[in-house]
């Protein structure tokens, strides 16, 4: 029988041919349904192969291949962390290369896309499979430039062009940061295989710097604040189901590589740890949301929503990291299980999400939500299942996104056991920000559905808007399902999680399948418990008997009339809520600190005919404070630097000379 690992590299290997297919044919009519129909059925095969692994609890498998370095090979290994990764990426690639078979025949200049998409999917699985430090950052690099130029497939446009340049500065040095991580976990021995790594012994103030290394290598490519200025930019510049990719795939191999290190290469954690991951995830979650809310582009929105997941993900590995280091291996085993948890869910709803704005985006041409409205009548199936990925991603009972959330706060309620006073105070205090994102979250999914469904056209384009493919459609559907099937049946994979669990924290949580009616109980049935069946069932219950009663009692007559318009008798689609008006609230309680918010009223005097004006600035904090700056001095030292391209031969030898004085000088002080 071939080895688990094995199937897997074959499966990286038919999408590297695929992507030698895709530009012999990227120029002829049928390459858009064949190289998507091929990144199908193999991302449908190795998602088999992974979930079969996960699932049976097969021990690791692991293979060598006579490529790279000479002396140190290629290797690769499947475990179970590394098997559950795999089901993300590969089921995300099935959807996106579903979707991709209608979706791309609308594409302009489909011969920029196809061959870098399969490369895309082969990088991901590659980094998942990497089991040394060099064949690891090696297909990092390969997976970021693969995107890269996805990013870029629309590279005549401004702001394109502007995206892939940030993309590619943000991912250069976030490879920076990892390759200088594995340089220390590495250390004086310089053995790169994750097998020596994990065998070696760490100090403390190495462990604290690979943890700041890991923070910022992989949490630049995950979108942790402030690193995540690429994901807005990069997000909407790329064509819709490559978005889906990065957003709901891509960013959890990031998270995939933080966790390989930190919680398996690194060794025991400290507490400490956990301090920084959970102040930085709880950092995340709300400043992600609060920018998601101040948006009128709808992919720019969605991008920005990915931060505040990546910052719950990241709030509940910090606690993972708290409880392992305290010895607290239940509860350690609660929050990992929910990050992993969320992960998946993330990786449902937000590629359902992302669909859905590109089926928006096929059928109006519009990004902008003040030029939507009034979908759902002209786009009832695409308005439908984009509401469930509203619903789940709000943390909305009975959905998928909620048992996740409710998992990590029920993580959170165990902070009492924690004997650090630092920990007992700050875990509720990240748990009360989290649920701050949670209830903006909401409060943003209700402004992005109604804005662009409901209420009537604000634009020609809408109005003229009209259903989209059947492919798009089975690809969203399919998601929809998923995220309703996680929902109300997650002790399934809560159980299904159970040996990643145990192979990183040494703890799963209680087996869930034993427990009656499909509870799931985190740590015991005395604390808490949910039933996701239950709840589906009262839900269905009570507006099934709403609806009954409202129609069996109350009038028959179907009356009609005008909308209130503030006392305009046929008020425009212009005098409807706007995505900026809904969001003023919000803005007014936490612009002014977050975003340096300032309203410019122009009245005219009585008796004037021209109209008032209202004008908001708003300022992005991170990007003016922090890269700005930064921007200016690499610019000031490369105008100076530019100099040493106009000497003469004799100045570059005396260069040449003093250089190599100076370096023997500290060599010989060194020594």
């Amino acid at each position: 029988m071939i080895p688990a690992v094995t199937q897997q590299i074959w499966c990286v290997a038919a999408l590297l041919g695929t992507t030698a297919l895709a530009i012999a044919t990227s120029r002829s009519r049928q390459s858009t349904a064949i190289v998507y129909g091929a990144t199908f059925a193999i991302s449908l095969i190795a998602l088999a192969g992974a979930m079969i692994s996960l699932i049976s609890r097969t021990s690791a498998t692991e293979l060598a291949l006579p490529i790279g370095l000479p002396w140190l090979g290629s290797h690769f290994r499947l475990d179970a962390l590394a098997a559950f990764f795999l089901v993300v990426v590969n089921l995300g690639g099935a959807a996106a290369s579903l979707y991709g078979l209608g979706y791309g025949s609308h594409e302009s200049a489909p011969q920029r896309i196809l061959p870098f998409f399969p490369a895309f999917l082969a990088g991901m699985n590659l980094v998942v499979l990497a089991d040394d430090a060099f064949t690891y950052l090696l297909c990092w690099e390969f997976m970021s430039l693969a995107s890269w130029a996805l990013v870029l497939a629309h590279h005549r446009d401004a702001d394109n062009a502007r995206a892939g340049y940030v993309y590619l500065v943000m991912a250069s040095f976030g490879t920076l940061a990892l390759l200088l991580a594995f340089g220390l976990l590495a250390g004086a021995g310089g053995s790169y295989s994750f097998a020596s790594i994990r065998a070696a012994q760490h100090t403390p103030s190495e462990a604290a710097l690979v943890l700041a290394l890991m923070l910022l290598g992989a949490g630049s490519k995950a979108g942790l604040i402030p690193l995540h200025v690429w994901l807005p930019l990069a997000h909407p510049a790329a064509p819709s189901h490559v978005s889906a990719l990065m957003s709901g795939v891509m960013t959890k191999v990031a998270i995939y590589g933080f966790i390989r290190v930190v919680f398996d290469l690194l060794g025991p954690p400290s507490w400490s740890a956990g301090v920084a991951v959970l102040i930085l995830g709880g950092a995340t979650a709300v400043m992600g949301i609060l920018y998601a809310l101040m948006e009128k582009d709808l992919k720019r929105l969605l991008a920005y929503s990915t931060i505040e997941n990546i910052g719950v993900i990241f709030a509940s590995l910090g606690l993972a990291l708290a409880f392992q280091a305290n010895g607290l291996g239940l509860a350690a085993a609660l929050a990992f299980t929910a990050a992993l948890f969320h992960v998946l869910n993330h990786s449902f709803f937000k590629s359902l999400l992302f669909f859905g704005a590109g089926a928006v985006l096929t059928s109006t041409g519009e990004r902008d939500m003040e030029k939507l409205g009034g979908l759902i009548h002209r786009m009832p199936l695409t308005s439908f299942v984009f509401l469930v990925g509203c619903v789940a991603i709000s943390a909305l009972p009975p959905f998928n996104g909620f048992v996740s959330e409710w998992l990590m706060f029920q993580a959170v309620l165990q902070s009492p056991d924690l004997p650090q006073w630092l920990l007992k105070i700050m875990v509720p205090a990240i748990g009360a920000l989290l649920a701050l994102a949670a209830a903006l979250a909401a409060a943003c999914f209700v402004k992005a559905f109604g804005i662009t469904f409901l209420g009537r056209a604000r634009s020609p384009a809408a109005e003229a808007a009209g259903e989209v493919d059947r492919y798009s459609l089975a690809a969203m559907f399919g998601l929809a399902v998923l995220c309703f099937l996680a929902g109300i049946l997650p002790g399934l994979v809560i159980d299904a999680l159970s040996p990643v669990a145990q192979t990183v924290i040494g703890h799963r949580m209680p087996l869930q399948a034993d427990d009656p009616w499909l509870s799931i109980v985190p740590i015991e049935e005395s604390r808490s418990s949910y039933n996701g069946l239950l709840v589906f069932a009262f839900i269905t219950a009570a507006a099934s008997l709403a609806v009954y009663f409202i129609h069996r009692f109350a009038s028959r007559a179907i009356r009609r009339g005008p909308a209130w318009g503030c006392g305009f008798s046929d008020p425009t689609p212009a005098a409807q809520y706007s995505g900026v008006s809904f969001v003023e609230p919000i803005r007014r309680v936490f612009g002014t600190l977050v975003f340096q918010a300032r309203e410019h009223v122009d009245m005219p005097a009585p008796g004037e005919l021209r109209p008032a004006r209202l004008r908001v600035d708003m300022h992005d904090l991170v990007w003016e404070r922090l890269y700005t700056p930064v921007t200016e001095l690499v610019w000031f030292f490369a105008d100076r630097l530019n100099q040493l391209q106009f000497l003469t031969i004799r100045r570059y030898l005396s260069l040449v000379f003093a250089t190599l004085v100076t370096l023997l000088l500290a060599l010989a002080i060194w020594s």
